[in-house]
């Protein structure tokens, strides 16, 4: 029996001289390749499923913002354009049965992935079905996640093997091009995320208290983010080294070699579990774990898993008969070598562009000012108008960073209910804060959207008007999509006669109030946003 291999440098000196050009080229990526594009699929899967749940609710006929009204408001706005800057499959059509059968096909699709079946064609599939249901989404779809999934499928195409039902174990290895399109990503969004914040000028950053505020002001929190709060200044201002260091002197390692990539993807991987296990952020720690995987080799993760899980058929390398490998067609190899390019390059301009745009010139020191004035001038002067907005309609090449600057107040809408205008009754939904003795729930990896897009509304009411109008017109109706969303049934049979809303401030109760009282939470009245609202009514204070 042949001993296993420890490494593929073991693997080659197996292989008898004359055969080595015979052999289809040794990769390090076997393991890697075959984790990463199950990961994704499974992202996917969670990302269909949880947005299923809630998408009739949310953009159905009787939903919060009905995708007909939106598309017919687009198509008297922009005419013969609407297809171009909304592209989407959904304007073929939009009933409830049609979002329900998007869903059923996203998870199908997903499903094919997992299994390896035609995994090109299948990222192609994804990218169409997952965009059109986030242009149909509109603002409950328009999160970074969202559009990070959309740009990791577009750079796994050239990265994934050919054929219907590849042999990952004996396909030929990735192009070095298609491995520095994901490679590229996980750089870009983790220095976006990491430089944004400095570059916005916000002191909660710079002085290390940005800890101080985030864990209860994070959109939906956990009861891990309520002990989180309570640890000292000092494991915060550590914690902010650490993730700094991460997301920007070790993102450069991604250029240096193997090794040093690897580091940098397992420093992530670790950041991500942390920020994951202590907050509710849905598929997106998650989906920058499977994005860091290309980072690392089968090297490390054969150190990690131990010689026995390398044993597992699907991860096995063994001693592969002597083969030729076809010659590729001089123009497939031009179009991939071309179309990876032009990502890269697309995306590099996104990157400056987020930069730019971030920066607080009269807060930056006046080389970092200059240095990205000159890279608007040179780059962004023709690159945005011919090629950032001309592709923004994709939603595919895209900036990043989350919290650049970091809210250290959390005001909240409570919506009240009321069946005579005098008694009111505050309407809680399932997970945001309400209740101040009802423990933060834990409940990533699902993604609850109309409580996430609450926190936007809390900080801009004003900006969010016009989906609040539509929620508040659902409940007065009774309406059981969203009293489903809501998990409120009760609210169809007995619908409220009035709804207004309330704005209070939120934090975290201390542990001598919560021993005292078992509040989790603490909070404060700051006034009404609108009278008493009614099917008749109309006012809008």
């Amino acid at each position: 029996m042949t001993a296993f291999p420890d490494d593929l440098a073991d693997l080659n000196a197996q292989v008898p001289e004359a055969a080595v050009e015979q052999l289809p080229p040794l990769q390090d990526c076997v393991v890697t390749r075959w984790l990463y594009f199950r990961g994704l699929a499974l992202i996917y899967l969670l990302a269909f499923l949880s947005l299923w749940s809630q998408i009739h609710g949310l953009v159905g006929s009787q939903g919060i913002l009905p995708i007909e009204k939106y598309f017919k408001l687009a198509q008297d706005k922009l005419g013969d354009n609407a297809w171009q800057q909304l592209p989407s499959l959904c304007w073929l059509a939009h009933s409830d049965q049609m979002l329900h059968g998007w869903c059923l096909i996203g998870v199908g699709l997903s499903a094919a992935l997992f299994l390896g079946l035609a995994p090109r064609l299948i990222l192609v599939l994804l990218w169409v079905t997952y965009l059109s249901l986030s242009v149909a989404g509109q603002a409950f779809l328009s999160f970074q996640w969202d559009s990070l999934l959309l740009e990791m499928t577009v750079c796994s195409i050239l990265y994934a093997p050919r054929g219907f039902l590849p042999d990952w174990k004996t396909s030929p290895a990735p192009r070095l091009i298609a491995r520095w399109l994901l490679w590229g990503l996980a750089f870009k969004l983790m220095f976006l995320s990491g430089i944004t914040k400095l570059l916005s000028g916000d002191w909660a950053w710079s002085d290390g208290t940005a800890l101080q505020y985030h864990y209860y002001t994070q959109p939906i929190p956990s009861w891990v983010s309520w002990y989180c709060a309570q640890l000292p200044l000092s494991v915060h201002q550590a914690s902010l080294i650490v993730m700094f260091a991460i997301e920007l002197p070790l993102t450069f390692l991604v250029f240096i070699g193997k090794r040093s990539r690897a580091v940098f993807g397992l420093a992530t991987i670790g950041l991500m579990i942390v920020i994951e296990a202590t907050g509710n952020f849905g598929f997106f720690n998650l989906q920058t774990i499977v994005l860091s995987i290309p980072l690392l080799n089968d090297q490390v993760l054969n150190a990690i898993t131990s010689r026995i899980s390398r044993r597992l058929t699907c991860f096995q390398l063994t001693n592969q008969s002597p083969s030729t490998v076809p010659a590729e067609p001089v123009w497939r190899r031009v179009i991939a070598i071309s179309a990876a390019s032009m990502i890269l390059g697309a995306s590099g301009l996104a990157l400056v562009r987020e930069m730019v745009r971030t920066q607080q010139a009269d807060k930056m020191p006046s080389i970092v000012v200059s240095t990205l004035n000159l890279a608007d001038r040179l780059l962004l002067s023709w690159g945005e108008s011919w090629v950032l907005n001309r592709l923004a309609p994709y939603r595919t090449i895209n900036g990043y960073g989350l919290f650049r600057v970091m809210t250290t107040h959390r005001p909240e809408i409570i919506i009240e209910i009321s069946q005579d205008g005098e008694t009111w009754e505050s309407c809680e939904f399932p997970y945001k804060p309400g209740k101040v003795d009802r423990p933060p729930p834990i409940i990533a990896p699902h993604m609850p959207r109309l409580d996430w897009q609450m926190w936007f509304a809390g900080l801009n009411p004003r900006g969010s008007e016009y989906w609040l109008y539509g929620l508040t017109e659902r409940l007065l109706e009774g309406n059981p999509t969203i009293a489903r969303l809501m998990g409120r049934p009760e609210l169809v049979a007995s619908p409220p006669k009035y709804v207004r809303w309330s704005y209070y401030e939120y934090k975290f109760s201390n542990p001598e109030q919560r021993h005292a009282t078992g509040a989790w939470w603490s909070r404060s009245h700051s006034g009404l946003l609108t009278g008493p609202l009614s099917k008749r009514s109309d006012s809008r204070e």
